[in-house]
């Protein structure tokens, strides 16, 4: 028996000091909810959990910038809306000013509401701002845009280049066609005969027995012309005077007629639509002996091709400097020999500042397909294409022009709308992404840094009732050197 070395109450007081190092440790993990405190606790799950903590908090920033988007988008979008509103208004204006019943009062007051709408739109383009942004007014620097090309509303195809050009081709024109340029109803005329006489031989007139009938319309008469051939000599039609050639009403054969013509060639020289069978060609000669510019002396509106294509070039000339505050818009023949209605348009252009450009970053990584990119153009009237708009002249054909150019500027206004909805719907489906990924990492970081509570309530209370039975073995072991007192009575 020792007194020295107590090795029941040593072993029994290690133990407690063991149970009460784990009773503390539960004590925390209970008390502060987390079973990972420190890093001793796991030292794996704490790195696992910190990246992944880092992870949902990115997430939620980034989830954040999203709706920060979404605000931003919808506010250049909703002053859109009302640019629409202005443009749609200036389009009902521009069809006003176009009929031919209002005066220069009227065309006048109507280019006074134009021009009042043209500055709200570029006072709405300079204004409109997010979080000290400027939305729709671009940003530093700028570039020069092509505007589109306009036909004037003349009939033919329109091709734009995509070099800054565009091609117009006029349908074709030959005489006795009617062509409206400018709001004015033209006729082209100034068929050659030697047009004619090639129509009528490659219709099969040739003097020749059995040929085509041919008819000739001038104005609301026509005349059909039959070929009857020669007779025999010393015949008695022939001393009558029966000769062969162009008829308008069969020749007696008895008495004898003088032929209308008597050859075709003879027969081109009069004027009217000659048909032939189902073909027809129409001769207007233009009596062009006082100026000599293509326009009949006596008839304004009979005019030649070659003038048509003159007036044509003059009204998309017209059409494409709309809106052009470069000076830059010219139209001239394709075909530098030779006017024939085909025409090349250098178009119009505007200089403007760069467009908007910013990025919401939607993820918590550095990776650049985290980023999604808003671009804005310069909404102003000079991107539009309508800077100086102008309906007010005598005819209404400004008017009429202006239509095309408010109708491209709606589309161009459209586009941008289009552009920035569809942007909104992307960060839409962002958010709800992130969110996800936020709700389910966080499940994941959960079960590794939380703490189960039911579990570690458990181990607490095996814990506690250690701690008290040790504390008891503890008083036990030290009553157990008791009897050393006994041996020394």
């Amino acid at each position: 028996m020792v007194v020295q070395h107590n090795m029941q109450a040593a072993n029994a007081n290690r133990m407690l000091n063991v149970t009460t190092g784990q009773q503390a440790k539960s004590t925390e993990k209970l008390s502060s909810g987390y079973r990972i405190n420190r890093a001793a606790d796991d030292a794996a799950g704490l790195s696992i959990s910190e990246k992944m903590r880092k992870q949902i908090r990115g997430l939620d920033k980034a989830s954040s910038n999203a709706e920060d988007g979404v605000s931003a988008v919808q506010t250049a979008e909703g002053a859109l809306t009302e640019v629409h509103s202005m443009l749609q208004r200036m389009n009902e204006l521009a069809t006003q000013a176009s009929n031919g019943t209002n005066s220069t009062t009227d065309r006048s007051a109507i280019q006074d509401e134009i021009s009042q709408l043209t500055t709200e739109i570029d006072r709405v383009a300079e204004t409109t701002k997010f979080n000290e942004t400027y939305l729709l007014k671009g940003e530093d620097g700028s570039k020069t845009v092509d505007l589109q090309a306009h036909d004037a509303g003349l009939k033919g195809s329109l091709v734009n280049n995509g070099d800054g050009t565009a091609t117009f081709k006029m349908d074709a024109l030959k005489a006795g066609d009617k062509v409206t340029i400018g709001g004015k109803e033209y006729t082209i005329g100034n068929t050659t005969e030697e047009d004619v006489k090639n129509f009528l031989k490659k219709a099969g007139v040739d003097d020749k027995n059995g040929s085509a009938d041919v008819s000739i319309k001038n104005n609301t008469t026509t005349t059909t012309y039959t070929y009857y051939p020669a007779v025999a000599a010393d015949t008695a039609q022939n001393k009558k005077g029966y000769a062969a050639g162009w008829y308008a009403t069969a020749p007696d054969a008895t008495n004898g007629a003088t032929p209308d013509a008597t050859s075709y060639e003879e027969l081109a020289k009069k004027d009217g639509e000659f048909s032939v069978g189902n073909q027809t060609l129409t001769k207007k000669t233009i009596k062009d002996d006082a100026n000599n510019d293509g326009i009949d002396d006596n008839n304004s509106s009979l005019i030649t091709i070659e003038k048509a294509y003159e007036f044509a070039s003059k009204e998309l000339l017209a059409a494409n400097q709309i809106g052009d505050t470069e000076g830059s818009a010219k139209v001239e023949n394709l075909n530098a020999a030779k006017a024939d209605g085909s025409f090349k348009i250098t178009l119009g252009q505007a200089k403007v500042a760069n467009a908007l450009s910013f990025n919401l970053h939607v993820g918590s990584d550095a990776d650049m397909t985290n980023k999604i990119q808003v671009n804005i153009e310069t909404m102003n009237s000079s991107y539009l294409g309508i800077k100086g708009l102008n309906v007010n002249d005598d005819s209404g054909i400004a008017g009429t022009y202006a239509i095309d150019a408010i109708s491209d500027a709606l589309q161009k206004v459209s586009d941008q709308r289009s552009s920035l909805g569809a942007v909104q719907n992307r960060l839409e489906h962002t958010i709800d992404n992130l969110d996800n990924v936020v709700e389910n990492t966080t499940s994941a970081e959960s079960r590794i840094r939380d703490t189960d509570m039911a579990k570690e309530m458990v181990n607490y209370s095996k814990n506690n009732i250690l701690a008290q039975a040790g504390q008891s073995m503890l008083a036990q072991a030290n009553q157990s050197n008791q009897g050393v007192l006994s041996l020394l009575q």
